[in-house]
C-alpha cells in the first residue's frame, strides 16, 4: 500500500531523522520562522506548522491500523491491559528516581526544567512510530496498535493526571509552568492535535473500501513521512538554533544524560514486566517498545505551543526522541522471534 518513495524514505528515515538534526544546527532560521504563527489574511485564521504537521502523521497512522486484526486482541486483552497500566506507573516510577538523583547535582533548581521536559514526553501516548519498529523485529502488531490507540485516545484524561501527579517534584516557578501546560492539553491540545487525526483516520480505514483506502495511504503516507521529517527539523530548531551563537555544553551533557536515563529505566522495566508476564517472544517486544516510545514530537509541540520562551526545554526531548529509535533497533534485534526451522 505504500508507493516506491514512501518505501525508499521509511528504509532510510533512520538517515534523513539524523540529517534533520544537522540541518536544524547549521540552518535553523527557517525552522524557528516554521515554528511562529502565521495569519492568513484576510481570514481571522493562524496556522500553526508544527501542531499541524503532527496531525498529518498521525492521520496516516490512523489510516494504516489493520483494524480487523484488533479483533483478537480485544479477546484476549491481557498485553493491552498491561501496556496500558505500565504506561501509567512507569513515568511515576521512573521521575520521583530521577528528581532524587538530580537534587544531588549543584544546578539551583534541582534539575527542574530538565525534570520538566521529561514529565512532558513521559505523559505523552505511545509514539505512532512504534508500529514501525514492531514490523521490522516480526513483534506483535496488533498488540502494538491497539496500544498506540488506546494510549492516544485516553490522552486528553491521563497526560493532565500525569502532569498534576508529577508537578510537585519540580521547583524554582516549573511546577507552575507544568501546570500551566496541563492546562493546556486539559482544554483540547491532546484532543485536537492527537486524538481527532488519529481517530479521523482509522475512521477512514473502517468504512472506505479497499481500492479507495490503498489510494488514499498511497497519497497520505508519503506526505505524512516527509511531514515528520519537517517537524524534527522546526523542533529541532528551536532547541538547536542557538548551540552556536550561545554555546551551553552543560546544558547538553545534562540534558543527553537524563534523557538517556529515563529511556532506559523505561525500556527496562518494560521488558522485566514482560518478563513477569511470560509473553511471548513477539508479545513481550510490542510490550517493551510501548513502554519506552512515547509520542516525543507531541510533547515537543506541546512545549512550542505553550512555552516558547523555554526553547531549552526542547533539547532533553529531542534526545529522547534520538535515544527511543536507538533502544528500540537493539530491542526489535534481541527479541525478535526465532524462525521456525522445517519439521519442527
Amino acid at each position: 500500500m505504500h508507493t516506491r518513495a514512501a518505501s525508499w524514505l521509511r528504509h532510510r528515515l533512520g538517515r534523513a531523522v539524523v540529517l534533520s538534526y544537522a540541518l536544524a544546527l547549521i540552518l535553523p532560521a527557517p525552522g524557528l520562522w516554521l515554528r511562529r504563527p502565521h495569519p492568513l489574511p484576510p481570514s481571522h485564521l493562524t496556522v500553526h506548522t508544527a501542531p499541524l504537521l503532527l496531525s498529518l502523521v498521525l492521520f496516516s497512522a490512523g489510516l494504516q491500523v489493520p483494524v480487523r486484526a484488533l479483533g483478537a486482541l480485544l479477546r484476549h486483552p491481557k498485553a493491552l491491559l498491561a501496556g496500558l497500566a505500565l504506561h501509567l506507573a512507569i513515568p511515576l516510577a521512573v521521575v520521583p528516581f530521577v528528581a532524587f538523583l538530580l537534587r544531588r547535582t549543584p544546578d539551583t533548581d534541582g534539575g527542574s526544567g530538565l525534570l520538566t521536559a521529561m514529565i512532558l514526553v513521559v505523559a505523552m501516548p505511545v509514539a505512532a512510530g512504534a508500529t514501525v519498529w514492531t514490523d521490522k523485529g516480526e513483534g506483535d502488531q496488533p498488540t502494538m496498535v491497539g496500544l498506540v490507540l488506546a494510549s492516544t485516545l485516553l490522552s486528553p484524561l491521563t497526560t493532565p493526571v500525569l502532569l498534576a501527579t508529577l508537578s510537585p517534584l519540580l521547583s524554582g516557578g516549573y511546577a507552575h509552568t507544568l501546570a500551566d501546560t496541563g492546562r493546556l492539553a486539559e482544554s483540547g491540545f491532546a484532543l485536537t492535535a492527537v486524538v481527532l487525526p488519529c481517530a479521523a483516520g482509522l475512521l477512514g480505514a473502517l468504512v472506505l473500501p479497499a481500492r479507495r483506502l490503498g489510494g488514499l495511504v498511497r497519497t497520505v503516507a508519503p506526505s505524512a513521512m516527509a511531514g515528520s521529517l519537517v517537524l524534527t527539523y522546526v523542533n529541532a530548531s528551536g532547541a538547536l538554533g542557538s548551540v552556536f551563537t550561545r554555546p551551553r555544553p552543560l546544558l547538553l551533557a545534562a540534558a543527553l544524560g537524563v534523557a538517556a536515563l529515563v529511556c532506559l529505566l523505561s525500556f527496562v522495566l518494560g521488558g522485566a514486566a514482560a518478563r513477569l508476564l511470560r509473553l511471548e517472544a513477539s508479545t513481550a517486544s510490542s510490550l517493551t517498545l510501548a513502554c519506552g516510545m512515547n509520542n516525543s514530537s507531541a510533547s515537543a509541540v506541546l512545549i512550542t505551543t505553550s512555552l516558547p520562551d523555554k526553547p531549552h526545554l526542547l533539547l532533553p526531548v529531542l534526545a529522547y526522541g534520538l535515544l527511543q529509535k536507538t533502544a528500540a533497533n537493539r530491542i526489535v534485534t534481541r527479541l525478535r522471534p526465532a524462525p521456525v526451522t522445517a519439521g519442527a
